[in-house]
């Protein structure tokens, strides 16, 4: 009886799936070019993004996080995610400079959508914040809505770019 114990808790432990960490996220450098566009990305102001993939060794980073969550919404990506990250607004310098490691998992972040300010690629922009009193004080200053990653409208990040439309770019 004690050797089918021990054989059954052997068994038991040998399919006992591996949980991995998630990867942390990587400071930007002037070599972290934008998935889609290939261009640097500490180059263009405003929120950024990174999507680690299992199996990959290097980042996916993105110029906005508009193109991120485009990425996230495409029915093409067949890879599984480790981990995302985006720039925590509240955190930043500035628009313009927003820190190199100055990352939110994605997951616990507070989204703005619609208020209206240009991202680095010129499109308009989806807004990270760690802490929602941030992301209420730049409603508050901009407009726009709160939501979490998971609600994010598709036309935040899918929609035709309007050339035309009036965009701020936040001081």
């Amino acid at each position: 009886m004690r050797t089918l114990v021990i054989l059954a808790l052997i068994t038991l432990s040998a399919c006992r799936e591996e949980v991995s960490e998630a990867p942390n996220p990587v400071a930007m450098t002037e070599e972290s070019l934008s998935f889609f566009c290939q261009m640097n990305v500490s180059e263009h102001a405003g929120p950024k993004g990174q999507i680690h993939l299992d199996g990959m060794p290097a980042p996916l980073f993105f110029a906005q996080v508009r193109d991120l969550v485009a990425y996230l919404k495409s029915p093409e990506r067949s890879a599984d995610i480790a981990a995302i990250y985006v720039t925590d607004m509240g955190a930043a310098p500035s628009w313009s400079e927003i820190g190199a490691d100055n990352w939110v998992a994605a997951d616990t972040a507070s989204f703005v959508v619609d208020a209206g300010v240009r991202g680095g690629m010129g499109a308009p922009e989806i807004v990270p914040f760690a802490d929602s009193g941030a992301a209420e004080a730049f409603v508050h200053r901009y407009g726009g809505t709160i939501v979490t990653l998971d609600a994010i409208p598709d036309a935040a990040a899918l929609a035709p770019v309007d050339l035309d439309q009036p965009l701020e770019d936040p001081a």
